[in-house]
């Protein structure tokens, strides 16, 4: 193989692909990019086995050719050289050459036999979708993603697709987040799949804030997305998710309505003095006034009032700080809506303008 390539033309490809490669590997060549050069494009390919990241650019090629090379050393060469620099790439030998300017870097390869792709994933349902609709659903909903829970099935994100919409939800059990996009996907059977952890981190950094259209790909192990510049493949974690619609809190009939941004205020003022570990605050719930109050085990306190819209009798609940203010930051527009029950039951979260996105907390005892 043997390419001449300019420095920023290379590192941006690289920088969308490395996101799979993980620093602690069970195989060695898990730490390698696949490089195929031919028809004067340059494909670079990384995979940790879960996901597979693939994205190509234009270079001129004088040797077609397939090398692995070592991703972080290789990202951090052409960190390191100077803008618009011309990089001469050759592979000899089980050696890979990069010689830029008057610098010169020899790096070792590994056997391109021993790189594992996904490259025919099967027959699968395809559909498009604006990038920055998918993107807003994904970022929606997936700070409620478990971590490391021995129910492996909460440590990912449910893509549930349907003829005329997609819907994405996460829970960790204590906390739900459901976000819906209108889109007419063409599926003639609605499906689930739940996309591991790291799958939906690395899709959210991918994808663009613009219209540019995603090609959304679906198979029973795999999920596929096609982006103008990269293309992203994920396994599905295998696993029944939890019947999101029986989480949906019914019957509550107490609404709170409050400025989004003095109620964040007011629960980040509360927090600096909740209990560090269960991070719990209290809301006591009269007649257009929210009192936040929250102590700790060493005796101290604080307490918050804040001015809502709310008539009806009063309520005093308790929830985990951390999961308001997510939401909170999450949601849009200048109000939010709290519909609540009683003391016992959890509470429901949406903008004020649109329902598309939902959001359950568990109350806590305090």
């Amino acid at each position: 193989m043997k390419l001449s390539i300019q420095k920023e033309d290379l590192l941006r490809p690289l920088q969308q692909t490395v996101g799979a490669i993980e620093r602690r590997q069970t195989l060695p060549v898990l730490a390698h990019f696949l490089l195929s050069a031919k028809n004067n494009q340059i494909a670079i390919t990384a995979t940790d086995l879960e996901i597979e990241l693939f994205a190509q650019t234009a270079a001129h090629i004088e040797q077609e050719g397939d090398v692995t090379v070592p991703a972080r050393k290789l990202v951090d060469i052409c960190r390191s050289l100077p803008d618009g620099a011309e990089i001469d790439m050759s592979a000899t030998n089980e050696k890979v050459i990069l010689v830029s300017g008057k610098s010169r870097f020899t790096l070792s390869t590994l056997p391109v036999s021993e790189f594992p792709t996904l490259d025919d994933i099967g027959v699968a349902n395809t559909f498009a979708i604006n990038q920055s609709q998918l993107l807003r659903a994904i970022n929606k909903t997936a700070f409620s993603m478990a971590q490391q829970d021995v129910r492996y099935y909460l440590n990912g994100l449910l893509f549930e697709v349907t003829p005329d919409m997609l819907r994405c939800v996460a829970t960790d059990g204590h906390r739900l987040s459901l976000s819906t996009v209108d889109v007419q996907t063409g599926v003639e059977t609605a499906s689930q799949v739940i996309v591991p952890r790291k799958g939906v981190n690395e899709l959210s950094r991918l994808l663009d804030t613009s219209d540019e259209p995603a090609e959304f790909q679906l198979t029973a192990n795999h999920i596929r997305i096609n982006m103008p510049e990269v293309r992203f493949t994920s396994k599905l974690i295998d696993g029944k998710f939890p019947d999101y619609g029986r989480v949906l809190p019914e019957g509550n009939d107490k609404t709170v309505i409050a400025d989004r941004e003095s109620l964040k205020q007011s629960l980040s003022r509360a927090a600096i003095l909740s209990n560090e570990k269960y991070k719990g605050v209290r809301l006591q719930i009269s007649d257009n006034t929210l009192n936040v109050r929250t102590h700790n085990p060493d005796h101290e306190e604080a307490e918050d009032e804040l001015a809502i819209e709310y008539t009806g009798e009063a309520i005093e609940v308790g929830f985990n700080v951390v999961y308001l203010l997510d939401i909170l930051n999450t949601l849009e527009g200048t109000s939010v809506k709290i519909r609540l029950k009683d003391a016992n039951s959890s509470c429901l979260a949406t903008e004020i303008e649109s329902a598309d996105c939902k959001y359950v907390v568990m109350p806590m005892r305090l």
